[in-house]
């Protein structure tokens, strides 16, 4: 049998809405907007804006909703405001009061969001997911104390508490969303820029010869190198040497153009920031170009791989695949799930060095210290050992030195690799993030909307976690009520109603 509407019966008049009805309190939108704890997170968010000047700003719980909407359904900035627009359900997570199918405003906003909150007002907001999480445990098993160290002016606590919880800590990179750089493709680009900036200053100076820029046969030259499948190392030399000569040429002809402007005094008219900001760039990468192309070398301390991007640097991981990642790198601690950033740098850096500054933040969240830490290899160093032992912390990790002769029994063996298989957890979030928020391809154009779109992604695989929590919470106490029903026959009912 087949089942099939004829398109002349699907019409708008005909189609009966449901909105006269009760929305389901089973809706993981209904459940997830019962649990964030709005008014924390809305007072946090105040804090960048003026109350006292300024248009009134939309509603603050609808711009928390839409930043979660976007990156928990991993949406754009329009199709998240169709998102809105469309879904009852996602406009009840939003506060709305009733059914509205106007757009709850313009996506270009999400790019004020983006500037307004960082890395810093996301870490608050994690620290509200965090504590409405605890809250929901018994208290036995709370890591979070009730009273946290209050410390002394010699910076000792008041009271000492024992150790609790497991402390899981790794480094990963954020890749930005930009083209596979190199050298030669870069030093096209900027020339290519570098032209529309000599045809812009010029038309503004209005006087003497356009400079020659013999761009049709930079192309030529770029594209003779570029389109060969296998391209030898003289090759590629070549190409970048004669890059390097047509970006010398132009340079110098823009300089004498800039002169001039800044004598008119029309540098700023003609040229807004963004163009002033590639021009140093191209500078930049003309420099640390040349400078590898004489010394026959392959790095430069601050390279420039982007010129659209200049802050963005090459991470060598040394990873199958993937040797080279270009982005920003995160040091992330998780615990029960619940992930930080406890630093986020665009150059490359050693992340044993941040151990201590995450023991501290672990402290001041939860009011101890964790009692376990699992890491890699390379924060396990003398100092932090030696540092994690003053603070009676327990390593699991391989030992310095050469092995000890005492035999470890069969038992001991596989408990050590039990605890030690836990710090997967960190390793698996980074994964749920990368293939399921988008960590991978951070699509925001500059370096703090960059960190916040990071910073997004990891609130809201909180909140994804909280909810998860609440469900297994709630599910346990419905199968224990469930057994002692099973377990005991009389009338619930009546029984409660006694105290009454």
């Amino acid at each position: 049998m087949i089942k099939y509407t004829p398109q002349n019966q699907l019409t708008l008049d005909m189609f009966e809405t449901p909105f006269e009805s009760v929305l389901d309190e089973d809706n993981r939108w209904v459940k997830l907007a019962n649990l964030i704890p709005w008014d924390n997170l809305a007072e946090i968010y105040c804090q960048k804006l003026n109350s006292k000047s300024g248009r009134k700003s939309v509603d603050v719980r609808l711009v928390i909703a839409a930043l979660i909407v976007k990156h928990k359904l991993n949406l754009d900035d329009r199709g998240t405001v169709y998102m809105i627009q469309e879904n009852m359900y996602i406009q009840y997570f939003c506060g709305y009061t009733t059914f509205n199918i106007e757009r709850p405003f313009d996506p270009s906003l999400f790019v004020d969001i983006r500037k307004r909150l960082g890395n810093k007002e996301f870490d608050e907001f994690n620290k509200v997911v965090i504590e409405s999480a605890e809250n929901l445990k018994p208290k036995r098993s709370r890591i979070m104390s009730e009273e946290k160290d209050v410390n002394t002016d010699e910076g000792k606590p008041l009271s000492e508490k024992p150790n609790k919880g497991i402390l899981k800590l790794d480094a990963t990179i954020a890749d930005q969303e930009i083209t596979y750089p190199t050298d030669l493709k870069l030093l096209n680009t900027s020339r290519e820029e570098l032209e529309r900036l000599i045809g812009l200053m010029f038309d503004a100076v209005g006087t003497g010869d356009k400079p020659r820029l013999y761009n049709r046969v930079a192309r030529k030259d770029y594209l003779n190198v570029a389109k060969k499948k296998n391209k030898s190392t003289n090759q590629i030399r070549k190409g970048i040497k004669s890059q390097l000569q047509y970006l010398r040429r132009d340079l110098k002809a823009s300089t004498e153009l800039q002169a001039l402007l800044q004598e008119k005094s029309m540098e700023k008219i003609v040229l807004d920031k963004r163009d002033r900001m590639l021009l140093d760039t191209i500078g930049k990468i003309y420099s640390q170009q040349l400078h590898m192309y004489k010394n026959k070398e392959r790095s430069h301390p601050e390279r420039i791989v982007n010129l659209y991007q200049p802050w963005v640097r090459p991470m060598p991981r040394g990873k199958d695949g993937r040797r080279t990642e270009f982005g920003s790198k995160i040091n992330v601690s998780e615990v029960n799930g619940f992930c930080r950033i406890n630093r986020l740098d665009w150059e490359n850096y050693n992340e044993s060095g941040d151990i201590e500054k995450q023991i501290e933040d672990f402290r001041e969240l939860y009011g101890c210290y964790p009692k376990v830490v699992l890491a890699d290899q390379i924060y396990l160093n003398r100092k932090n050992r030696k540092y994690l032992k003053d603070k009676e912390i327990q390593v699991v990790g391989k030992p310095l030195g050469r092995p000890t002769k005492v035999q470890q029994t069969s038992q001991q063996k596989w408990k050590k690799k039990k605890v030690a298989a836990q710090r997967n957890h960190v390793e698996a979030k980074f994964g749920q993030a990368k293939r399921g928020y988008g960590l991978n391809n951070i699509k925001a154009r500059l370096s703090n909307t960059s960190e916040s779109w990071i910073g997004a992604i990891f609130f809201v695989m909180n909140l994804t976690n909280l909810m998860k929590a609440a469900d297994k919470i709630s599910g346990f106490y419905f199968q224990i009520l469930r057994i002692v029903k099973m377990n005991y026959s009389f009338n619930f009912e009546r029984y409660f109603y006694s105290f009454a």
